[in-house]
């Protein structure tokens, strides 16, 4: 009866491994179909195999000819705002990913230790004072990891020994609401008529405006925050077992918590420093992907990481072709997300029924 039960268990394995690599697979074919199709749509109707093609005689050097017009539209206008589309819905659902798992809570997002307060603070008191699009990035940036680090700090000021998972939720809740507040001062300080619309749109999100040069810069904090994440992706099932197990087994518990915070927040304040503040996707694309595809990290991060980055490349699409005026991006996220959600958290309900 044992070795009956350890066969079935064995093939039962084979069977979800399989039916993974499945889903794997069609998770980035339907990434490369949407990023296609998302140089396709937009006021300028231009049919995907003419994309591809465009895209082959730009980069590869074959193909035939297309219109100018065309041409300078899928490369120059479409092209870099995919391209920032895909690396912010990686980064946003990497980053959360990365904090559910290392704080065991599925309902944790990137923002959770106060980086999108701290770098909308920045963004806001750059626009304020009349800073250029570089200051402005720069500032949400370093902003965002001043948030971040005073919440580190202060958990660790607080409590030695203590539960460092709850201080820093805590103090990153308090870090959060006096950024928040800062953000409100300025906005009230503001000019109606000039400054307060800037600082408001700017909050809302977009990637209109983003540049090839933008996204050079923005591609070192993305490769720094995410390779070390993917690469220990397998510790992070270790520290799910809590402290005392996963110091038992030789993990540092300390440093594994400082570098995964550290990347996660590099990851988030870069987002918001190109793109403003983009709600829910940390949230809900790892939640997704947790409950297709099972809680095993190794898995979670890197498909989070593709899922992410379909979902904001269809959600961009959106943005810009529902209305005849662009839809904010972290409105349009706000508005699928949280009923998604319920969607997911109903499901699981009647699934553990």
């Amino acid at each position: 009866m044992a070795a009956l039960k350890n066969v079935q268990q064995k093939h039962g394995y084979e069977a979800h491994h399989v039916r993974n690599i499945i889903l794997s697979i069609g998770c980035v074919a339907l990434l490369c179909m949407l990023f296609i199709l998302g140089l396709s749509v937009g006021r300028m109707s231009i049919a995907p195999g003419d994309v591809a093609g465009i895209l082959s005689q730009k980069f590869f050097g074959t193909g035939g000819s297309w219109s100018q017009a065309a041409t300078n539209v899928v490369i120059d206008i479409r092209l870099p705002r995919v391209v920032a589309a895909l690396l912010v819905g990686a980064a946003l659902s990497i980053s959360g990913a990365s904090y559910q798992g290392l704080f065991k809570n599925p309902m944790v997002s990137p923002d959770i230790l106060g980086a999108s307060a701290g770098a909308s603070f920045g963004a806001a008191l750059a626009l304020l004072f009349n800073g250029s699009n570089r200051v402005v990035q720069l500032c949400a940036f370093g902003m965002g990891f001043i948030a971040v680090m005073l919440t580190y700090l202060s958990a660790r000021r607080i409590g030695r020994g203590s539960n460092q998972i709850l201080l820093l939720v805590l103090c990153g809740l308090i870090v959060g609401t006096l950024f928040q507040a800062f953000v409100s001062v300025i906005k009230y300080t503001a000019d109606p008529m000039s400054k307060l619309p800037e600082i408001t749109y700017w909050l809302m999100g977009s990637i209109a405006k983003v540049t090839w040069n933008d996204l050079a810069i923005y591609m070192i904090p993305f490769v720094v925050g995410a390779l070390p994440i993917l690469a220990l992706r397998w510790r992070l099932n270790i520290l799910s077992f809590g402290d005392t197990e996963a110091e038992s087994l030789g993990i540092n518990v300390s440093l594994m918590r400082g570098i995964y915070i550290f990347c996660a927040t590099l990851l988030t304040s870069a987002v918001v420093s190109i793109a403003g503040v983009v709600g829910w996707v940390g949230l809900i694309i790892p939640h997704l992907v947790r409950f297709i595809f099972g809680p095993d990290n190794r898995v979670v991060l890197p498909l989070s990481l593709v899922v992410g980055a379909a979902f904001m490349i269809l959600v961009d699409m959106a943005c810009r072709t529902l209305l005849a005026s662009e839809i904010p991006l972290g409105i349009l996220t706000s508005i699928i997300g949280a009923p998604f959600f319920f969607a997911i958290l109903l499901q699981t309900q009647r699934g553990q029924r």
